[in-house]
């Protein structure tokens, strides 16, 4: 769907709130949400000033906005879906009751927007529910392998705190959250409603047909299974350029990947084991299991 909002749109907004604020618009992030898949509560979070373009509805914008925190940002607006006449500040504590009565134009206020994007977020963080998370250091270092930059699509394939943490890293691409348990798929749906994530999709399984309709990944991340080969099979006919993430915590299966993935022309093989210990409120060290984690790309032949 194309924009609503023209680059003339938006010099417009800029210029009235440039003409009525105080705010130094050189630092001013723009959002679109009436473009899919944009993240509203994930962006706020991490900057100072959102200049957010929306259309008529969203009943409950502000109300997931302080559900998330965010109660204390300042919202400056004005009546209307032009430019023009009075800005109005309120806090977004003040605007829950409130939806958007017109397409328009905002500015988004956070004194207390954190500079870095959220990488190896506390598992507290997330959706309590039927899944077992991995933990936040695996975790940043699988999502630092999966190499995630701005527009990339994503697979995540019973990875479900990686997908959400994957979703926020990268407003501008697509997540595919395969979840083939029912209970994870709620907690999954759980997730993307407490971060406001609208990049993720969730399919219950990887075959020709689940990701027909799907946005081309670019990256898979999954956990090995007796489906994984099915799935790998199934993803690099989408994209023979693939590039794989694999965890597993059975070393078995770990020396047998690099024969499984030879075998599918998957190259760049590499193969790093991740030990993590914690030091106890007793002095002791807790140590965690230790997962494989396995990389390679997909070779046009």
């Amino acid at each position: 769907m194309d924009s609503i909002f023209t680059n003339a749109h938006i010099i417009s907004w800029l210029q009235y709130f440039a003409g009525g604020t105080e705010i130094d618009l050189e630092h001013v992030k723009i959002l679109d949400i009436t473009k899919k898949n944009k993240n509203l509560i994930p962006t706020v979070e991490s900057h100072r000033a959102v200049l957010v373009f929306t259309q008529a509805g969203h009943p409950d914008i502000f109300y997931r906005m302080f559900n998330a925190g965010l109660g204390e940002c300042e919202v400056v607006y004005n009546e209307g879906s032009e430019p023009k006449g009075e800005i109005k500040r309120d806090k977004v504590y003040d605007m829950i009751n409130r939806g958007i009565n017109a397409s328009a134009g905002m500015l988004i206020l956070n004194q207390n927007a954190r500079n870095t994007i959220k990488f190896g977020m506390r598992n507290q963080d997330f959706a309590s529910g039927s899944v077992h998370y991995v933990g936040s250091e695996i975790r940043s270092i699988i999502l630092s392998k999966m190499q995630i930059s701005e527009g990339k699509n994503l697979c995540v394939i019973s990875g479900e705190s990686i997908a959400v943490e994957a979703a926020i890293m990268n407003g501008e691409g697509d997540v595919i959250a395969v979840e083939y348990n029912k209970r994870d798929r709620i907690t999954m749906e759980e997730n993307i409603a407490q971060f406001g994530l609208n990049n993720v999709k969730i399919i219950d399984h990887v075959d020709d047909e689940t990701m027909k309709d799907m946005p081309v990944p670019d990256v898979t991340m999954l956990v090995a299974s007796a489906t994984m080969e099915k799935e790998i099979e199934t993803l690099l006919k989408i994209n023979p350029k693939m590039e794989f993430v694999i965890y597993t915590l059975d070393f078995k299966v770990a020396a047998e990947l690099r024969d499984l993935l030879a075998k599918y022309k998957i190259g760049d093989f590499c193969a790093i084991q991740v030990q993590v210990s914690k030091l106890k409120s007793n002095n002791s060290f807790e140590i965690q299991p230790a997962p494989w984690i396995i990389t390679g790309v997909g070779e046009v032949v």
